[in-house]
């Protein structure tokens, strides 16, 4: 009985080296493919000849009059769209690889607001509520190291640097791109340095008139 089994057995090996080959032989024959499909598949550039239309193409142009795949929001009062590559998305002066000094949304009490409100619901829970990096999750040793946000690092950091790490994440910190939409991350980059002002900031930064009521 077992030596049928080894004969089965060393026709099996036999056959898998002739099919399969041995690994780290070299051959100036093509390998044999069991699937070919899936190395070399139909691939047709857009706007190319030979595609599957009547015309020949391989794509269409989109009909006149067609909506875009986003609403725009304005900036500056410039209608920009959330796939077009400017500062407004990316956080970096276009063409290249800087981050933009300041927060290219005009910073207004309606902004500041929905910053609060977003920053309350996404960074509170690890950065605290005056972002000094003491929130639930370092009470509960879920995180052990967060950053305040107060720290002289994060205070010179541009503004399309804070954008950035909100949006892909840094560290332990996930990113946020996908959950919060660019404006929200934008009132949260102005309620950051609302907060940072409030912290950092003395008497000396009050008008007059708001000294003397505190006085």
């Amino acid at each position: 009985m077992m030596r049928y089994f080894f004969l089965l057995f060393g026709v099996a090996v036999l056959l898998v080296v002739l099919i399969a080959g041995r690994r780290g032989d070299t051959s100036r024959r093509p390998p044999f493919e069991i699937f070919p499909d899936m190395d070399r598949q139909l691939k047709l550039r857009p706007q190319a000849a030979h595609g599957f239309f009547a015309d020949g193409l391989s794509s269409r142009l989109p009909p006149p009059g067609t909506i875009a795949r986003a609403e725009p929001f304005n900036v500056g009062g410039r209608a920009v769209y959330p796939f077009e590559d400017a500062p407004v998305n990316t956080g970096r002066e276009t063409g290249t690889t800087n981050f933009v000094a300041l927060n290219p949304l005009p910073v207004t009490a309606r902004l500041l607001a929905r910053g609060q409100q977003r920053y309350a619901i996404y960074c509170a829970p690890c950065h605290g509520a005056t972002g000094e990096g003491n929130g639930i999750t370092k009470k509960i040793n879920a995180m052990a190291v967060v950053t305040s946000l107060h720290d002289k690092r994060v205070v010179e950091l541009p503004d399309g640097d804070l954008f950035n790490t909100i949006t892909l994440g840094k560290n332990l910190m996930g990113a946020y791109g996908p959950q919060i939409p660019v404006e929200d991350r934008w009132a949260i980059v102005a309620y950051v340095r609302a907060l940072q002002l409030s912290h950092l900031g003395s008497v000396d930064d009050l008008s007059p008139e708001m000294r003397a009521k505190l006085k």
